[in-house]
């Protein structure tokens, strides 16, 4: 229950973090503002594509009829103006323009369509692999096989693009997230064109009307999803894919692609899940073809589309893993640009010069201790001491006094040496008198002496202050600051005059 409850307010913080960094103005002249001072790019051209692409399926679209269909740019567009939306909707556009393309194919008239083929993928199942794989997947069917293969085909496939959103949104820069949107909009979007302009049969076709030539008016099928449908005495799966506007859709297998880039981007963003999530792609393989919804070669070619699609739009500041594992709010251009990044692969993002560090926070100057460290660091393997401290100085926590105190073996502070912004000396040895050139001693010991923490004092009175308190000077003065020596006393306990 405890490890429950950490994860569960780990998340929660991340949420709010995440809230906290979104752009929550509502006014359009934001947008407008930010569109006039953008620079273009030839990138930006994409966007041409979009809106042509758009165009012409709105075009096609009778249902809903116009002008009732002149609805979903207009939302687009009020949700592009608005910056608390336009930041997920832009990003997004390669998700929309698959899901219109998707919808709008069934409106292509039927004497611009390509005639569906129904033999050539188990023709070339066959040919490539010696027999067809996916018919002998299909021979022996169990109730368990039948909800282990539904778990990941019926459910993660629908669910498991989210959640991937969702953790790279709330653990991993933003580009992390632009990336995942624009590689999932855009691997859907190549493999639906594949499907209308190359229809092919899926095996359930097969099962049920033999080789028998295919034709537009055949309805979609659950293929092995309707014993999904009888063991839960439901219809869900039977009515959504007899009404799919995509029914000879078998190569590419869209789920497998899916699976495979949901494998390659959260073992990449998150090294530690890879096991798990190669394990989730394999059995996702298997139930394609259990299922009945794919052959084989269908389930190799959308893993070879989503790999294409991984490698082809992950951007260059993403592909170190320094980079890929950093916290929201990284400055990735700077750490790509940085010549340390190579160097310090195992080192956080703070200390790679692409995150602020207390002493930025508060413009401090950092001591010299932490510099000398960062850079004998830089050449070297970080020590056991010097990972705590980075992930102490992560959480923006208080480092140990010893990371930065440059002390003599006596104890003594020399006036050469930097000290921690976090701890200042409060107390002198009776009988010293500070002056401007030489540092006071720090009680210790025996000396009943002790720290304070003085990193407010330093805040409160700002850089432009007179004095200080190293020096000890006018300015804001310590009240612990000179000793106190209390009055002698007699053997009767009362205080001698004198």
């Amino acid at each position: 229950m405890s490890f429950l409850r950490r994860t569960a307010l780990t998340v929660i913080n991340a949420f709010i973090a995440a809230v906290g960094r979104l752009d929550k103005s509502l006014s359009p002249s934001d947008t407008l503002a930010k569109l006039r001072k953008h620079k273009w790019k030839t990138s930006d051209s994409v966007y041409i594509f979009h809106f042509l692409s758009a165009s012409f399926w709105l075009t096609l679209m009778t249902a809903p009829p116009f002008p009732y269909k002149l609805l979903i740019p207009t939302l687009y567009t009020i949700a592009m103006l608005i910056p608390l939306t336009s930041q997920f909707f832009l990003p997004a556009t390669p998700v929309f323009s698959w899901l219109i393309t998707f919808y709008s194919n069934g409106f292509i008239p039927l004497q611009y369509r390509p005639n569906p083929s129904v033999s050539l993928l188990p023709t070339l199942e066959t040919v490539l692999y010696g027999a067809n794989i996916s018919d002998l997947l299909t021979r022996f069917t169990h109730p368990i096989l039948d909800i282990l293969a539904w778990i990941p085909y019926g459910v993660g496939h629908y669910a498991l693009p989210f959640v991937v959103a969702a953790f790279l949104w709330l653990f991993r820069p933003k580009e992390a997230l632009h990336f995942w949107s624009t590689a999932f909009g855009y691997m859907f979007l190549i493999g639906v064109v594949v499907q209308i302009l190359f229809p092919c049969a899926a095996p359930w076709y097969e099962l049920i009307y033999g080789l028998t030539p295919a034709n537009y008016g055949v309805k979609g099928s659950p293929g092995g999803l309707i014993r999904i449908d009888s063991l839960f005495h439901a219809n869900g799966y039977t009515t959504a894919f007899g009404n799919s506007p995509l029914v000879f859709g078998a190569f590419p297998s869209l789920h497998s692609a899916a699976a495979t880039l949901e494998a390659l981007s959260v073992a990449h963003f998150f090294p530690q899940t890879k096991t798990w999530v190669w394990v989730y792609a394999g059995v996702l393989y298997w139930a394609t073809m259990y299922m009945t919804h794919h052959y084989l070669i269908d389930v190799v070619g959308g893993a070879c589309l989503a790999t294409m699609c991984f490698y082809f739009f992950m951007p260059e500041e993403l592909k170190g893993i320094v980079a890929a594992t950093s916290p929201p709010g990284t400055n990735l251009g700077l750490l790509t640009s940085t010549s340390a990044a190579k160097a310090n692969g195992n080192l956080p993002a703070y200390r790679m010069g692409t995150q602020r560090s207390k002493y930025d926070i508060y413009d401090l100057e950092a001591p010299r201790d932490r510099q000398r460290n960062g850079n004998s660091r830089a050449g070297g393997a970080v020590s056991a001491r010097g990972i705590m401290t980075e992930a102490a100085a992560e959480f923006e926590l208080a480092e140990s006094e010893d990371e930065f105190a440059s002390e003599t073996g006596d104890g003594e502070r020399h006036t050469g040496d930097e000290e921690d912004i976090t701890y200042r000396p409060t107390m002198q040895k009776a009988g010293r008198k500070p002056n401007g050139k030489d540092k006071s001693k720090i009680t210790a010991g025996g000396a009943n002496g002790h720290r304070h923490t003085a990193s407010i004092a330093r805040l409160i009175r700002g850089p432009d202050a007179r004095g200080s308190i190293d020096q000890e000077e006018e300015g804001w003065r310590s009240p612990m600051s000179a000793g106190f020596v209390f009055p002698p006393r007699n053997g009767k306990g009362k205080e001698v005059d004198g």
